[in-house]
């Protein structure tokens, strides 16, 4: 079955709790919450009743409330620790989805801090789904911005190692090109997530992202840089005039 908005669970794991910026997941930026941001990218594409916030948090689940989206449950403490995988996070809502709602073919996770998120990335996800019979799960992932072969360390001493000291004088287009998870979704069959396989167990392909839309927000720099990234985006597009609404 092709992969489409109308058969496509969307799982928005927003956990209340974040040690290094304490309410992480709906501090303000740009002017809105986090949160909002990725709900807005995907708002554009999938029905809201195909969207799951699931949430330890109260404050969360009001704040997503009153933009139109239910929150239908609060996520377990079992499912709310440093410890818990987001695979079990997004296999717990899925469970949910199908049990109370209807059964679905396929689940996209976005995390709540991709807030450079492009609907036209998803919606290129699903058209590798669709062209790929055996592919499980396609993951968001961008370039790495030198070549990995040349990394470096410090040995014990404090002096310079190379990890692959026979890559030393290779040409950066001789070595392979290395992406990271860039951080904002994955897109996977239902059934490979209710049988809660893992990205290193399945067959994965990767939708590359601009380098430009990719932040990892762990502190308080970070905040100010993907800031600035959306005041640039909008800048650009002429949306100084844009209303944020679902």
């Amino acid at each position: 079955m092709n992969c489409n908005s109308s058969n496509t669970l969307v799982v928005i794991p927003a956990r209340g709790g974040s040690k290094r910026i304490p309410g992480k997941n709906i501090i303000e930026i740009f002017g809105q919450p986090m949160i909002y941001w990725p709900m807005m990218a995907i708002r554009k594409i999938i029905s809201k009743h195909n969207i799951l916030v699931s949430t330890d948090s109260l404050e969360i689940k009001k704040l997503v409330e009153a933009k139109g989206l239910s929150v239908p449950f609060m996520r377990p403490k079992n499912l709310a620790d440093d410890f818990t995988g987001t695979m079990e996070v997004t296999k717990h809502a899925l469970d949910w989805y199908e049990k109370n709602i209807s059964k679905v073919e396929f689940v996209l996770t976005i995390y709540p801090t991709a807030v450079l998120l492009k609907s036209e990335d998803i919606l290129a996800s699903m058209s590798k789904m669709n062209n790929d019979p055996k592919l499980q799960s396609v993951l968001s992932a961008a370039t790495f911005p030198f070549p990995i072969q040349r990394a470096i360390f410090e040995d014990e001493s404090g002096y310079v190692k190379m990890f692959q000291p026979q890559n030393y004088n290779a040409r950066s287009q001789d070595l392979v090109e290395a992406f990271h998870d860039a951080g904002q979704f994955s897109l996977s069959s239902a059934q490979s997530v209710r049988k809660e396989l893992l990205l290193t167990k399945s067959n994965v392909k990767i939708q590359k992202i601009n380098r430009n839309n990719v932040i990892d927000i762990d502190t308080l720099e970070d905040l100010e840089v993907a800031e600035e990234k959306l005041r640039i985006r909008f800048e650009k597009n002429f949306e100084s005039n844009w209303k944020f609404e679902f």
